[in-house]
């Protein structure tokens, strides 16, 4: 069961040439966050629901073997979330927020409440895009996308890592309590969909609090996590999408 949320309404002066792109412009970076949800939160930079010692070591090799041995404690996560996208189709930027839900190995979804009631799911190798109030509702076969996270991301050891991006790790200066990963991809297959990834992961739990995705016609979307909380009782209510 989705949160309640009060009435909304859109924001036409915004989205107007956003929405005249169609969707064929717009499909390509809803799929991309949704694919990043489920490699980021549920992959690699999983970690534990206890805080653990902050280490010294900011390299990238020493975050991922950290969350490596955090990795199995996971289960379940839930987070509210604050999405801005920017684009050349927006006169602003765009701003939306709601929950996002996780329950290994396959379910994902976010219920967006602002400023439009909107649900993504993702069941296995399922899409399911609902936006009632515009009537929208698309089920997809995400099957290739999710053989490329796993090859690119959860099954990658750290140096095949390093052989598809360009990464550089640091304690962010911009979050504090934080480290920031900048990967930058060096495939050609990759940087067709995605320029930079940015994530910023909690220094204890090393759990997600924030990720940048910069695509290759310079558009952006941030999203920033909070109210984080691993492995509580989710209810199975919550993996379903309007209709």
């Amino acid at each position: 069961m989705r949160p309640a949320a009060a009435q909304t309404h859109a924001q036409p002066d915004v989205e107007t040439r956003w929405r005249s792109a169609g969707p064929r412009v717009r499909q390509p970076i809803g799929a991309a966050i949704v694919a990043g949800v489920i490699a980021l939160l549920v992959g690699l930079t999983a970690g534990s629901a206890f805080p653990q010692p902050r280490a010294a070591d900011d390299s990238f090799e020493s975050i991922y073997r950290r969350g490596s041995k955090l990795n199995a404690d996971l289960k379940t996560l839930t987070a509210h979330f604050t999405e801005t996208t920017t684009s050349s189709l927006l006169t602003r930027p765009l701003t939306a927020s709601g929950t996002v839900a996780v329950e290994r190995p396959s379910h994902v979804v976010l219920h967006y409440l602002e400023p439009e009631l909107r649900d993504v799911l993702i069941e296995g190798d399922r899409l399911t895009v609902a936006w009632p109030g515009r009537h929208i509702r698309e089920v997809t076969n995400i099957t290739s996308a999710n053989r490329r996270i796993q090859k690119y991301f959860v099954e990658s050891s750290p140096k095949e890592l390093e052989e598809s991006f360009e990464i550089e790790s640091k304690t962010a200066d911009d979050r504090p309590g934080t480290y920031r990963l900048t990967m930058t991809p060096k495939r050609r297959q990759i940087r067709e969909g995605l320029s930079k990834l940015e994530l910023w992961l909690d220094e204890s739990s090393l759990l997600l609090s924030a990720m940048r995705m910069t695509f290759p016609n310079g558009d952006t979307k941030l999203m920033v996590l909070d109210h984080v909380v691993a492995n509580a009782p989710v209810d199975p209510a919550v993996f379903t999408a309007a209709r």
